[in-house]
C-alpha cells in the first residue's frame, strides 16, 4: 500500500514537473505586445464648425407688376445689366389709355356742371338780398355749388389714378444691379390682384454676396460676428473661398426636428466666380491655439491592458495602469472646448511604457493640444495595441460609451471639425 502511495505521488510530481517545464517554454516563446505610436509634433490646433449653405446677392429685387395686362414688349433679359429707371417691360396700354380719356371727359363734365353751379349760386343770392328767394331756394343753390366742388374733386382723383395705371404699364428698374432672373415672355398675360407677379429679379452688386449658412443648434452657440469662414463650392472643388461672419438671425428653423440657425457670412466676389444660388460647404473657425505641442486624441483614451506605468507591459497581478482610463473622468466627446488637466499619456521606451501626466488643451477631435514638462517634439506617445487584426478593442476606450461607476461627468465638448 505504501508502495502504491509513493507511485501515484511520484506521478504526481512528474505531471506537475511537466506542466512547469512546457509553461516555461511557453512563456519563452511568447512575444511581447507590440504597439502603435505616433511622434508628439508641434503645430497648430484649429477647431471649425463645418455647416452648408446658399450663395445670393446682399440686395436682390423681385420687380413686379401693379396693374393687370399683357407682356407686349420686353426691354431686358437674363444676365442684362440695368440702371434704376430703365424700361425692362411694357404692358399692353390700351384698355388702361381708354380710362385715362374717360376720366378726364368725366373731369371736364364735372368742372362744367360745378362752374354752372356757381353762376346759379350767383344769381340766387342777390335775389334773396332783395326777399325775392326763400331761404330754402338760398341752401339749395349753397348745395349744389358744394357737391358740384366734391363731383370735381372725385374726377380729378380718379384721372391721377387712371394715369398712375397708364405709367404702371411701364415696368421700370428700381436699382442698378444685374438681371438674374426673368418669369415672363412676350403675349403672356399678368394678372395683379392680392399680390404683384414677380416678372424680374435683379441682383444689385455681384461682387459682394453672402452665404447663408444653416448651423446646427448644438454649434451655434460658438459662432460669432466677425469670425473666418472658409467654403468650398463645387463648381471649383480645388479652390478655397474666404468670408466673415456678419450676423447670427436669431429666427430658428427646424426640419424634421433637427434645429438650425442661419448666418450670414459676406464674401467678396470682385472676379464674379461665384454665383447666385450656389451651395456651399463651409467651416468656421471657432477656435485656434497655435505653435502648441499637440498628440493625437486616441492617445489621450489609450489604456495599457496591464501592468504599471514604467514596468513591462503586460506583467499580470500588477497594480497601476491597468483598468485605468487614459482620459479620465473629463474626457472630451469631441472638438471645441479645453479639456480639464489631469490626463496622461503612454511614452513608448524599449518596450516598456511610461505613464506622462499631461495637461490638455484645445482639441479639434483628430489633435489635442497638451501642456507637459516630460513631453518632448519627437516622443512616441502610443495609440494602440497592434494585434492580428487591429487594434485590440480595449486599447481605446469609446467616448461615446455610457461610463459606470463614480466620477464626474466630463465637458461636453462641441462638434466642431466635424
Amino acid at each position: 500500500m505504501n508502495r502504491r502511495r509513493a507511485v501515484v505521488l511520484l506521478g504526481v510530481i512528474a505531471l506537475g514537473a511537466v506542466g512547469v517545464f512546457f509553461w516555461q517554454v511557453s512563456r519563452k516563446g511568447a512575444k511581447p505586445p507590440s504597439y502603435r505610436t505616433e511622434a508628439v509634433t508641434r503645430g497648430d490646433v484649429r477647431v471649425q464648425v463645418s455647416a452648408t449653405g446658399t450663395l445670393n446677392a446682399v440686395t436682390t429685387v423681385q420687380v413686379g407688376s401693379q396693374v393687370s395686362g399683357t407682356i407686349s414688349a420686353l426691354h431686358a433679359d437674363f444676365n442684362d445689366r440695368v440702371r434704376s429707371g430703365q424700361v425692362l417691360a411694357q404692358l399692353d396700354a390700351t384698355f388702361l389709355r381708354a380710362q385715362v380719356l374717360e376720366n378726364r371727359a368725366n373731369l371736364e363734365r364735372t368742372e362744367v356742371q360745378y362752374r354752372q353751379a356757381v353762376r346759379d349760386s350767383a344769381r340766387t343770392f342777390p335775389l334773396g338780398a332783395r326777399g325775392l328767394a326763400s331761404q330754402a331756394d338760398l341752401d339749395q343753390s349753397q348745395t349744389a355749388v358744394e357737391s358740384a366742388r366734391a363731383q370735381v374733386t372725385s374726377a380729378r382723383a380718379a384721372l391721377q389714378r387712371a394715369e398712375t395705371n397708364l405709367r404702371y404699364a411701364t415696368i421700370q428698374s428700381p436699382i442698378d444691379g444685374v438681371v438674374v432672373s426673368r418669369d415672363v415672355d412676350v403675349g403672356q398675360t399678368v394678372a395683379a390682384s392680392l399680390s404683384a407677379p414677380t416678372l424680374f429679379t435683379i441682383a444689385q452688386d455681384l461682387t459682394r454676396m453672402q452665404l447663408e449658412a444653416a448651423v446646427d443648434e448644438a454649434d451655434i452657440g460658438q459662432v460669432k460676428v466677425g469670425q473666418t469662414a472658409n467654403f468650398t463650392v463645387d463648381a471649383y472643388p480645388s479652390r478655397s473661398f474666404k468670408g466673415t461672419v456678419h450676423q447670427v438671425r436669431l429666427a430658428p428653423e427646424t426640419v424634421q426636428n433637427v434645429v438650425t440657425y442661419t448666418v450670414i457670412i459676406l464674401v467678396e466676389n470682385d472676379d464674379l466666380t461665384l454665383l447666385p444660388g450656389m451651395t456651399a460647404n463651409v467651416t468656421v473657425d471657432v477656435d485656434e491655439a497655435r505653435d502648441v505641442l499637440k498628440v493625437p486624441s486616441t492617445a489621450l483614451r489609450f489604456r495599457p491592458d496591464g501592468g504599471g506605468p514604467g514596468g513591462r507591459p503586460g506583467t499580470p497581478g500588477t497594480p497601476g495602469a491597468g483598468g485605468e482610463r487614459a482620459g479620465g473622468p473629463g474626457e472630451a466627446r469631441g472638438g471645441g472646448e479645453r479639456r480639464r488637466a489631469g490626463e496622461r499619456v503612454f511614452v513608448l521606451q524599449g518596450s516598456r511604457l511610461r505613464k506622462v501626466s499631461v495637461s490638455p488643451g484645445l482639441t479639434d477631435g483628430s489633435f489635442t493640444a497638451i501642456m507637459s514638462d516630460s513631453l518632448r517634439e519627437g516622443d512616441l506617445v502610443v495609440v494602440g495595441r497592434e494585434t492580428a487584426t487591429g487594434p485590440a478593442q480595449s486599447d481605446v476606450v469609446n467616448p461615446f460609451a455610457p461610463r459606470m461607476g463614480g466620477g464626474g461627468g466630463g465637458n461636453r465638448q462641441g462638434r466642431g471639425g466635424r
